[in-house]
């Protein structure tokens, strides 16, 4: 683990008695056969079916790390490479990179083969979702931390670092300017 992630790490066990989880622990895939009820009017797969599968497979996800109910609290860049095509076999492969107190950002990759070929599958997807744990009245409940354990999974987790910070600064600037707007007058 690098010097950032293993004092992250440190400092999430520090705040929380759950021990932590490797990234192995959770990891899953979903695979599904892509039929023409799947398809758009284009006679391709629909993004919204390939997007569905993402979140099933993240909120499995979720809920094996977290140990319980997770709900989706947003999708970020979710980017269709090649479409997908009835026939497809297409397989959503998921992990927890990141985690903070109550959430969790999960990344996802979409492959895709054909059922009947012994081709090697294809990238046709990913996608990045943050998920909140919940406890039975909905409220945010602690997860454990994740520990990265390969070099890949220390990458991911990096990068999940620069998301979030990402996603706050973002959030941030729109509310300013919201309230800049308001105070000049401007009704939204």
């Amino acid at each position: 683990m690098t010097d950032q992630a293993e004092q992250a790490s440190a400092a999430q066990s520090a705040s929380s008695e759950i021990p932590g989880k490797p990234t192995s622990a959770s990891r899953t895939t979903l695979s599904h056969i892509m039929t023409h009820s799947d398809t758009n009017l284009l006679g391709t797969v629909h993004g919204g079916v390939i997007m569905k599968l993402v979140d099933d497979a993240a909120g499995a996800v979720a809920g094996r790390h977290s140990g319980g109910p997770a709900v989706t609290a947003s999708m970020d860049e979710m980017a269709f490479l090649e479409p997908v095509r009835v026939g497809d076999l297409v397989h959503v492969k998921a992990q927890v990179n990141w985690t903070g107190r109550s959430s969790m950002e999960v990344g996802v990759r979409v492959l895709a083969e054909r059922w009947n070929e012994s081709t090697p599958a294809t990238q046709v997807g990913s996608a990045y979702l943050v998920f909140a744990a919940v406890d039975a009245d909905g409220k945010p409940r602690t997860v454990p931390p994740v520990l990265p354990e390969t070099e890949k999974d220390k990458r991911r987790y990096q990068e999940a670092q620069i998301r979030r910070t990402h996603r706050l600064a973002r959030r941030r600037a729109i509310m300013e300017l919201r309230e800049r707007r308001v105070a000049e007058g401007y009704e939204d």
